[in-house]
């Protein structure tokens, strides 16, 4: 039996940014995933697909705007065009957030979160529900912490990744019957690129140093670190996976001990 999760499966990923969604892209060909890569930055997803393909896994690309109907439909006629099914479908859109009161944000800058991350995802979702019917497939949403929390200024993007849960739950109810299973993951921290240039930001302001942000905040968890790309990205191919057969209307908190559900 193969070690790989994956094995000889078809696996989207939408959102393929910089940080996660590359892990995302990487980790599900490491372990044997055929991967189609959408997002709307077309020069992103082939230095990605690049990467795939020279570490000898197999990659498509296809330039995607979640938000459009035509061509969120034409990703899907793309991949089973080309590979014939869909076996995962990972959600890995993703806007930045306004760190603002609620009082303080732009009601249009939230109204835009939501139709990015909630109806963005859901139309990828039912634009995928037959070819993922057919193969009785996975789907994993990437949450975040912050479902977690009520810290200051983080209101809007609570707004957008609480919809988004209560999304992928009702989702689990509907589609169970058809054989689909879905799931979320709830990352903390991720320590990548946009974080180290963050705490760097941070240490400049307070006039300490990166590596002292990244303790102070490390401190908050069990493991006394933060959790890297990969790290989330293997949770979500489990979840995605055979060895998650039984699991639907999850979520799996991947902070290193920071929040306890």
């Amino acid at each position: 039996m193969s070690g790989l999760l994956l094995t000889d499966k078809v696996v989207v990923v939408s959102g393929v940014g910089p940080g996660l969604g590359r892990a995302l892209g990487r980790q599900a060909a490491a372990h044997g995933a055929t991967v189609v890569l959408a997002a709307r930055t077309e020069s992103r997803l082939a230095e990605i697909a690049d990467e795939i393909v020279a570490a000898g896994g197999i990659a498509l690309v296809v330039p995607t705007d979640i938000t459009a109907d035509e061509q969120v439909d034409a990703l899907v006629r793309a991949t089973v065009d080309e590979y014939g099914r869909v076996d995962v479908l990972i959600n890995n859109a993703f806007a930045v957030p306004s760190m603002k009161p609620l009082a303080r944000t732009d009601f249009e800058q939230i109204a835009t979160s939501l139709d990015l991350t909630v109806l963005g995802t859901l139309r990828v979702i039912n634009a995928f529900t037959e070819a993922l019917e057919a193969t009785k497939g996975a789907i994993v949403n990437i949450n975040s912490m912050v479902i977690r929390h009520s810290e200051p200024r983080y209101g809007s993007y609570k707004i957008a990744k609480s919809a988004l849960l209560a999304m992928s739950q009702s989702l689990a109810t509907e589609l169970g019957p058809r054989g689909i299973r879905i799931n979320s993951v709830a990352p903390g921290y991720i320590w990548d690129d946009q974080l180290k240039w963050y705490f760097g930001e941070v240490a400049t302001k307070y006039g300490i140093t990166a590596e002292q942000v990244y303790q102070q905040t490390a401190a908050n968890s069990d493991l006394k670190r933060l959790p890297e790309p990969d790290e989330i990205a293997r949770a979500a191919l489990f979840l995605a996976s055979d060895l998650a057969s039984a699991i639907t209307g999850h979520t799996l908190d991947v902070n290193c001990g920071e929040y306890h559900d």
